[in-house]
């Protein structure tokens, strides 16, 4: 599949020294052939840190490590050798070699309205968003925009990619059999639920509200018929 992109949606800031990551990124680069995403976010779940005897700082300090982290890694893809120096992370004289060619885009994942977003504004290629619902989608966009207007940044060139999960079946009385498995995940608020063709008419929705790109979570998997059907019966309307 020499077009599909890979990458990670997203991985948590804090759980890796950035120069490292920057290094792992320019080798996956290399490996792929150019297609990697380098999907990253500040970290939320304080009971994951924990478990990993991580320190679980301030939400505002957990931002500013993700804006230095991206700082510092297209530092590392970019510079021979690279130095940077911040209030968290800091490199002198460090190599990354093979550089990334090109370089990964940065898709930055998150909603937070007051630093997240603007972090976004200031930093990230994509912006990661959770769909849940349009109302909340449209007035995320309004405040990154205003984000992008106070930091003189054009919001059209921001790539907007979504997480949405789905659950799709050929008929009614399929998604009501799915729903009564044990096996498959019970959809949540903002979930996708329906045939192909209501999934197909939700996600063009989405699309016209200005999604680019769509990351699906199937409630089914691994069992892979609602995979098979989406790939059929929906994605050629995406396209």
């Amino acid at each position: 599949y020499p077009d599909k992109l890979v990458g990670h949606a997203v991985l948590c800031n804090s759980f890796r020294n950035p120069a490292h990551l920057a290094k792992m990124a320019a080798t996956g680069q290399a490996l792929s052939r150019g297609r990697v995403v380098m999907g990253i976010g500040a970290g939320w779940n304080e009971e994951e840190y924990h478990a990993y005897n991580w320190p679980f700082l301030t939400h505002r300090a957990r931002i500013e490590q993700l804006a230095e982290s991206i700082q510092l890694m297209r530092a590392m893809w970019s510079g021979h050798p690279a130095s940077f120096q911040g209030k968290h992370y800091r490199i002198n004289g460090a190599y990354c070699e093979p550089r990334p060619v090109p370089l990964p885009p940065v898709m930055v994942g998150g909603a937070g309205e007051k630093y997240l977003l603007r972090v976004v504004a200031e930093h990230a290629d994509w912006w990661n968003y959770i769909y849940a619902e349009r109302e909340s989608y449209a007035q995320k966009q309004v405040i990154l925009q205003e984000h992008c207007a106070a930091v003189g940044r054009d919001y059209a060139e921001i790539v907007q990619a979504i997480n949405v999960g789905v659950l799709v079946a050929e008929s009614e009385r399929e998604l009501q059999k799915l729903k009564e498995r044990p096996d498959v995940r019970p959809p949540s608020p903002g979930t996708i639920v329906g045939t192909a063709e209501q999934v197909t008419e939700q996600l063009l929705a989405a699309v016209a509200q200005g999604a680019q790109r769509i990351i699906v979570n199937f409630l089914d998997a691994p069992r892979p018929e609602g995979t098979w059907l989406f790939a059929a019966a929906v994605m050629p309307h995406l396209q």
